[in-house]
């Protein structure tokens, strides 16, 4: 017999059946109230606990100089609002109460707007009816611009809005801006930001954003009744600072002397890098250009991306190349006549053509003078067959070199390969492209690409990447140091080199260059003035404009420094040497007199002094007259002149001219009186005894 007895337990369960049916039925009907009668209520609630993630900004890095300098930095700036729903606005007598007293203290903030002004314009945002129909706006701006932590202190102290902002209702969007310490000092190479939007937009400040931008946090905000709570997620992480290369004093030096000659000369545009040789470090870049209104100002990076016709300083790769190519040495005497030389059917003239020209000069002086004939003969005659040759030369030795710059804007070198089929007419190869391309035409070719050939020649044919950031420093500790990059080990043979540099030395001290070099230290340099085309690639609009430029080095027996200055400008005068070479000059003095002491005169202390250098020619009486005055002096050792080369007596008296050339087997003939200008025996050629040598004396 079963023991369950079923008259017993059905009624329980029954029971509980319907008891858990009454509880379902309540639940369902809880709910639908809830969801129907309390909706509002219970919104109202779900928005006082509501929870957002919040992207926090972190800080910007720093851009510091080669010495630590602040060049820019991040400082807050605020735009501040109103929220007219606020607990305040609930009775708008206190508003109203204090209405006037805050646009009378906010005209005095801002005084480009009236206390009506400010009135009408808050009134407006507290009756605007927004689209759910509810009355005064929740973000109006007081201010349309930003400003800074000091005037946002000063409007917070105003009536009313002094009070807690979730009752006044004022409140503010903070920013991170970006301020410069000195101003537009190296602008375009440091960078900017654009202002709405927190984001870098040219210079340093883009190329290296990923590092200086740091990383976003997340907060979490909860509010509770009118206050929010905010709870970290993800801290921010800030941006590291980077440290370049530029050394605020040499580009306050630069700018300086630039802009002096800027004004000067009425120039357009003007550019000036300054480098170190061994390092390849940009310690000074500026770009200055004429705005409508005539003032100059930091407007483009020209010196990394306005490639044009350089000129003559292009002349010493054309010889680089030839010497390197030992299809001429400096002894070739070019004849360039009076001055003007039919190249393929257009006429190649020189500077001085109305004056007659150079006649006969060698290589070495062609350049000394800047001769058009002189460079573009040997190029023609040598490599006239085999153009291609000429301009694998011309990549070979580093001018067309692709320095990889890490700034934005930066245009690598165009020099075109032989191309007589193309339909492109810029592209299209004549006869006359090769002897034009030798002098600095047919080429586009930037300034930085220019200072680092020279710089190369200088470093011993060691081409070195422009540097512009050394290292990235994370709370004051190096974290990646950006080391020096060697582009080309070897641009040309150590012979070609050493002769270049020798002509170099020759153009400033006896050539065309002269304004650019220094009584105190050697310099060394080429200058160029080409003619360029307007802003629509045109020759013949009526004004003709010119690009004059001197590039170079110093001190010239052991480079320390690189330098090239370019000057646009309209019609004459125009002198490479005569305007970019003071420039040059000036940056130059400046930096080594900075090396010693303030100015380059005070080098010299009162209780030294100068020994005299006597150049080894008939020494008895320089002797007798510095002994007479009990100076001391230095006399080259012979070792130093080679007794079977020719030396060097230009600058010299006739008597010591003659004295060292007929003592070493050469017969002397003299014409005209004073120093010697000119010798018809190459400086440094193989002595022949009895070869006569003519010595012009002025």
């Amino acid at each position: 017999m079963s023991k369950f007895n079923n008259k017993k337990v059905i009624p329980r369960y029954m029971a509980i059946a319907i008891v858990m049916t009454f509880i379902g039925v309540a639940v369902i009907g809880k709910a639908l109230y809830i969801m129907t009668a309390k909706k509002q209520y219970w919104t109202e609630v779900a928005d006082r606990l509501k929870r957002d993630s919040v992207s926090v900004k972190p800080n910007r890095g720093n851009i510091l100089s080669c010495d630590g300098q602040l060049m820019a930095t991040s400082i807050p700036e605020y735009k501040i609002f109103m929220d007219f729903q606020g607990a305040a606005f609930e009775n708008d007598s206190l508003w109203l109460d204090k209405v006037d007293s805050i646009c009378e203290g906010l005209h005095k903030i801002f005084p480009q707007r009236t206390a009506e002004e400010f009135k009408q314009h808050l009134e407006a945002g507290r009756h605007k009816v927004n689209k759910n129909g509810s009355v005064g706006a929740r973000h109006w701006a007081i201010w349309p611009r930003r400003i800074n932590y000091n005037t946002y202190m000063e409007v917070r102290q105003l009536p009313f809005l002094n009070m807690p902002k979730y009752k006044s209702g004022f409140h503010e969007e903070e920013f991170n801006s970006r301020n410069r310490p000195f101003g537009s000092l190296a602008l375009r190479t440091v960078g900017g930001l654009y202002g709405a939007k927190d984001s870098a937009y040219f210079g340093l400040e883009l190329s290296y954003d990923s590092i200086l931008r740091g990383t976003p946090g997340i907060t979490g905000r909860r509010k509770v009744l009118n206050k929010y709570m905010n709870i970290p997620v993800t801290l921010p992480i800030d941006g590291c600072d980077i440290v370049t290369t530029i050394d605020v004093n040499m580009q306050d030096l630069a700018e300086r002397a630039l802009l002096d000659e800027l004004k000067e000369v009425n120039g357009e545009m003007g550019v000036a890098i300054l480098m170190e040789v061994k390092t390849g470090d940009v310690k000074a870049i500026v770009n200055l250009l004429r705005n409508e209104d005539g003032r100059y100002i930091e407007g483009v990076n020209s010196a990394i991306s306005y490639r044009c016709e350089p000129g003559s300083v292009f002349k010493v790769a054309s010889f680089l190349v030839a010497l390197d190519d030992e299809v001429v040495d400096t002894s070739f005497v070019i004849h360039t006549g009076c001055g003007v030389m039919e190249m393929h059917g257009r006429p190649m003239k020189d500077h001085n053509w109305r004056r007659g020209g150079y006649q006969d000069i060698n290589v070495a002086r062609a350049l000394e003078v800047s001769s058009n004939i002189g460079v573009s003969y040997v190029i023609d005659k040598f490599y006239g067959s085999n153009p291609e040759r000429y301009v694998k030369g011309l990549y070979r030795v580093g001018i067309h070199e692709d320095l990889k710059l890490p700034l934005v804007g930066y245009h690598s070198p165009y020099i075109r390969m032989p191309d007589t089929k193309t339909t492109d007419r810029s592209k299209y190869w004549s006869k006359t492209t090769l002897p034009w391309m030798s002098i600095g035409y047919e080429t586009q070719i930037a300034p930085i690409n220019t200072v680092a050939f020279y710089n190369a020649i200088a470093n011993d044919g060691k081409m070195m990447q422009p540097r512009f950031v050394k290292q990235v420093l994370k709370n004051g500790e190096v974290v990646k140091e950006y080391e020096p990059v060697v582009l080309k080990s070897q641009i040309a043979r150590p012979k070609a080199l050493k002769t270049m540099q020798t002509i170099l030395e020759h153009v400033v001290s006896q050539g065309l260059g002269r304004k650019a070099g220094s009584k105190l230290f050697k310099v060394a340099g080429k200058t160029g003035t080409a003619q360029v085309a307007d802003q629509y690639g045109s020759y013949h609009s009526g004004i003709t404009r010119y690009w004059l430029s001197f590039a170079g080095y110093f001190p010239a027996d052991n480079p320390r420094y690189s330098c090239i200055v370019c000057i646009k400008k309209s019609g004459l005068p125009a002198s490479g040497g005569g305007m970019s070479g003071v420039v040059f000059h000036h940056i130059a003095e400046g930096v080594m007199a900075r090396n010693l002491k303030m100015s380059v005169e005070d080098a010299h202390d009162e209780y030294s002094v100068s020994i005299p250098e006597v150049k080894t020619g008939n020494s008895k009486y320089a002797n007798q007259v510095l002994n007479q005055l009990g100076v001391n002096k230095r006399m080259p050792q012979d070792a130093k002149y080679r007794q079977n080369n020719t030396p060097d007596v230009t600058g010299m008296g006739a008597k010591d001219a003659v004295y060292m050339l007929e003592t070493r087997g050469l017969k002397v003939k003299l014409h005209g009186r004073g120093k010697v200008k000119k010798q018809s025996y190459p400086a440094g050629k193989e002595i022949v005894k009895g070869s006569e040598c003519v010595l012009v004396l002025e």
